[in-house]
Parts: structure tokens; C-alpha cells; sequence
């Protein structure tokens, strides 16, 4: 099992700028937590004025240390997501693993 973040951007106009500003930061904190990311990514166009959100599934079934993981990076500490869930996912079918899970 795993747990998948998803976090919606402000909805005012600082998140472009918010998301330029820390981008560095914030792929910089993802290099150091790469072996409990299952997949992390933005969400929506092909640029940072076009993403409206991003998406991480960690690799832990423990909802307090995926929300460590979250809360320790830039993106989030710096207040770019206005609204943020973080659920217990469990992959059942896909490329990923190989076809089915049952």
C-alpha cells in the first residue's frame, strides 16, 4: 500500500510565481527523498503557469510519514497549495505493476 498526496494550488495568481520562486528548492528536496517516492509530479500543462497542482504517492502505508514527507518540502512550506489530501492508495492494475494486482 501507499499513500497519495494531492495538492491543489492556490487559487489566486501567487502559485506561478510561488511555484517559479521554489522550484529549486523543491526539486532539491525531492532528490533527497527519492527512495519513498513511488512517483511525484506536477499537474496540468507543460509549465509552471500552466500546473494547477501536483501529485505524490510515497511509498509507505503510514499516513503520518507521508505528511512528513510532504510538510518538509519547500513547495508546501512556503503556502503554494491551497487545499492538500493525503489518502492510503492502493495500486490494483496498471503498466506500473506489470498488469493486475489480482
Amino acid at each position: 500500500m501507499s499513500v497519495i498526496a494531492i495538492c491543489h494550488d492556490l487559487e489566486s495568481g501567487a502559485a506561478t510565481e510561488l511555484r517559479e520562486s521554489y522550484l529549486q528548492a523543491h526539486l532539491a528536496y525531492i532528490e533527497t527523498i527519492l527512495d519513498q517516492l513511488l512517483v511525484a509530479g506536477p499537474v496540468g500543462g507543460d509549465t509552471n503557469a500552466d500546473f494547477f497542482a501536483s501529485v505524490f504517492v510515497y511509498d509507505t502505508d503510514d499516513p503520518a510519514t507521508a505528511e512528513r514527507l510532504l510538510h518538509g518540502d519547500p513547495y508546501y512550506r512556503c503556502g503554494l497549495y491551497g487545499e492538500v489530501r493525503l489518502e492510503r492508495f492502493t495500486p490494483a492494475a496498471g503498466q506500473w505493476l506489470g498488469g493486475k494486482g489480482w
